[in-house]
């Protein structure tokens, strides 16, 4: 209810918004819908280790593919096979992972979805230098967001995300 309660006041203050401008009055609501939307913060990433295993396997795949084209057979199986390797590695590199946060959730890209975590069902937050993990109430699933592997900025995500669990009454762990 949450959400279209937002988008429901969110058009109703565009309407208000665009009836003031046609008197001549200034809007009262653009405030309030700016500071809305600078409250989402979003922290992108980018996945390299996955799509350079991929290129390897594809270029291994062609590499055992020009040795086996003296049979003659398979050869079109082959290079759909090696093409379609080096396509997932270049989907993989330009879709960035991220971690975006919001005033009472977080939500991140995951088997290739958008999942969200309400700040209700976190534990606790685990800032440390190059990682960032972030623990479900009573699961043992968890979120890392590691500089190394995916290459975030671990020290502007650990700002916002005390802040967030300032404001949520979330544990924040430093390490």
């Amino acid at each position: 209810m949450a959400r279209s309660w937002e988008r429901m006041v969110q058009r109703n203050t565009k309407q208000v918004n665009q009836q003031r401008k046609k008197q001549g009055k200034e809007t009262i609501y653009g405030a309030s819908s700016k500071a809305a939307a600078k409250s989402v913060d979003i922290f992108k990433g980018r996945n390299i280790v996955f799509p350079v295993v991929l290129l390897l396997l594809g270029i291994m795949f062609w590499v055992v593919g020009s040795i086996d084209d003296a049979k003659g057979s398979g050869i079109l199986a082959n290079w759909l096979g090696v093409v379609l390797y080096f396509l997932l590695a270049a989907l993989l590199f330009f879709r960035r992972p991220f971690l975006k946060v919001e005033r009472a959730r977080l939500s991140t890209i995951k088997y290739n979805r958008e999942r969200f975590l309400p700040a209700a069902e976190i534990e606790k937050i685990t800032l440390s230098r190059s990682v960032v993990t972030i623990k479900y109430k009573g699961k043992r699933k968890q979120w890392i967001f590691s500089k190394l592997i995916n290459r975030y900025d671990t020290a502007a995500m650990a700002e916002r995300l005390e802040q967030f669990g300032k404001n949520n009454n979330i544990e924040v762990v430093h390490e």
